[in-house]
């Protein structure tokens, strides 16, 4: 008898049984969801437009408004994963109560409040929902999901997971052929080449190996998305979000190093010019050259209206003068993407320029070793491997043909055009994360004994893995109906948004929980576990703040 064999789950629906629960919770909690928009709307629109400063008045519910939609959207992708599923007779048992737990959670938080942060709770009366809304919400199958996740099935699940013991994930993923084989590449090559150097890099501060690159290289990493006649391999942002996923389990350092490559071969296939193209994406695809984006500005953050970095024509040249802040892998990269303002008279979007910036490589002892460019070192808690830069232009001469598109003031467009593949991959980092933090805190709960047996018999413990695990599975499923959306060529930029901030939420979730097993041991430094908390706390920071993008999500469903 098996471990999963020991444990038993009372009372549990069929899945044709569960499958009609799920459909229909999410069509009443998507009816909620328009309730919670037009009660929101009612406080910042005026004659039909939002009004900004109410807006900004009623910033909380407004967030809260994207973070209940996010919860939505979750439940609606989970639903459609299941039916998918069953369909194609991959709806298993362990699929079935990830499932259960899930929704149980989630639309246990929609009727009770859903966590924005640790101290921040977006509840629907806060919201101005009706009452009456609020009641109708509460159908016999929201209740009877709300009721099924058990201390039984919480139990049943992570005996199930600790006889699957091996598996890159728990719970079928939903991918097809293609993508499952790639995910076990990456899966593979994550443990033998990443994982077992990842905390060392870490502890040392150390660069993620040039070798290591050149073999990510080889793999196709770097050209995964770009077409064919570029150098890539063709394929879409699904495979991308499995590639992102596997390396950040091994460690975020690799994993983002994909994203530099992507921002960049975005912004030049969607904006460059011919010559662009065929000079710089081939180079890109092979991992010959690595690029760094250079958006961020100390006293801009998000508001890149405000962007004061200055690019003057002076001949064959563009003289770029300015500060930057937060560059990754800027050393170390060979070709910058940098946003500057080349209409000094426009104070917003519309003077803004984007230019392909070629430097030499620099070193920890000389990081930029060009003429009218300096900067230094950033120390950071977590996501090292890349190393984080601030970085001062002094008149940096870029060639004027290396303006992305060859037209001044067209950098914003452009730069907005990568934010829906960019948010998808961030989120994909972000399950990349959590499923190593789940790992460790799995293998640790099985391996530390207490009171005579494995802390992992214990509810509290086991518990955690459960949501874990449920949380993951959820994230995932929104996060790659976004890349599909983005695959068909349709509009996601909502959907993108609300993978990236749910996924960020639930990696750091993990991370804590998984440090919480830990005891003690979680907070020395040679144990994993310290480092992946790190590295799950930028998640909800970068590409967006938490913040930002649930006022960007709120507007965009605000505006219909």
């Amino acid at each position: 008898m098996t471990v999963a064999e020991t444990v038993t789950v009372r009372a549990a629906p069929s899945a044709p049984e569960l499958i009609s629960l799920l459909d229909e919770a999410a069509k009443a909690a998507t009816t909620l969801r328009a309730s919670a928009v037009e009660a929101v709307s009612a406080k910042v629109s005026s004659g039909g437009k939002i009004d900004a400063s109410a807006l900004e008045r009623e910033q909380r519910a407004a967030h809260g408004l994207a973070w209940i939609a996010t919860y939505v959207e979750a439940l609606v992708q989970i639903a459609s994963y299941a039916r998918r599923m069953d369909g194609e007779g991959r709806f298993g048992e362990m699929e079935s109560l990830l499932v259960q737990i899930g929704a149980a959670e989630y639309l246990s938080q929609l009727s009770g409040g859903v966590t924005m942060s640790q101290g921040e709770t977006a509840r629907l009366h806060e919201l101005g929902v009706k009452e009456s809304d609020q009641a109708a919400f509460l159908t016999p199958a929201v209740r009877a999901l709300m009721r099924s996740s058990t201390p039984e099935s919480r139990a049943r699940v992570v005996a199930l997971i600790k006889d699957s013991q091996g598996n890159a994930t728990f719970g079928d993923t939903g991918l097809d052929e293609t993508l499952a084989a790639i995910r076990e590449e990456m899966r593979r090559f994550s443990d033998a080449e990443i994982i077992p150097h990842a905390q060392g890099w870490h502890l040392k501060d150390e660069y993620v190996p040039l070798e290591l690159i050149a073999q990510m290289s080889e793999l196709g990493v770097f050209s995964l998305t770009l077409p064919e006649e570029y150098g890539g391999l063709g394929l879409g942002k699904e495979a991308m979000c499995v590639v992102s996923e596997e390396l950040s389990r091994g460690y975020i350092g690799v994993g983002s190093l994909g994203t530099r490559s992507e921002i960049a071969e975005e912004l030049i296939l969607n904006g460059g010019t011919d010559a662009q193209k065929a000079e710089w994406l081939p180079r890109i695809a092979s991992g010959e050259v690595l690029p760094t984006a250079v958006f961020t500005e100390p006293n801009t953050g998000s508001d890149l209206a405000s962007l004061s970095t200055r690019a003057v024509r002076d001949g064959d040249v563009y003289r770029i003068t300015g500060q930057k802040t937060w560059i990754t892998h800027a050393a170390r990269a060979d070709l910058m993407t940098v946003l500057a303002r080349t209409d000094p008279k426009e104070k917003g979007y519309r003077g803004l320029s984007m230019f392909l910036a070629p430097k030499p490589r620099g070193t920890d002892e000389n990081p930029f070793p060009a003429e009218g460019m300096s900067g230094g070192e950033i120390e950071v808690l977590g996501y090292r491997g890349m190393k984080e830069f601030e970085i001062s232009f002094d008149g940096f001469a870029v060639p004027a043909a290396n303006l992305l598109g060859g037209v001044e003031g067209q950098g914003f467009k452009q730069l907005m055009q990568t934010f829906e593949a960019a948010r998808i991959q961030t989120a994909a980092r972000a399950i990349g994360v959590a499923q190593s933090a789940l790992d460790l805190g799995l293998r640790y709960g099985m391996e530390r004994v207490q009171f005579g047996k494995p802390i992992i018999a214990f509810p509290r413990v086991s518990d955690k893995l459960a949501m874990m695990a449920a949380e993951i599975l959820m994230a995932r499923q929104l996060t790659y109906f976004a890349a599909r959306e983005k695959d068909a060529g349709r509009r996601c930029d909502l959907e993108a948004g609300m993978a990236k901030l749910l996924a960020a939420r639930v990696a750091w979730a993990a991370a804590d929980n998984a440090l919480q097993i830990h005891g003690g041991n979680g907070f020395a430094l040679e144990y994993p576990v310290s480092r992946v908390l790190c590295d799950a706390r930028i998640l909800s920071i970068f590409e967006g703040a938490a913040e930002i993008q649930a006022h960007v999500i709120a507007r965009r469903l605000l505006e219909g």
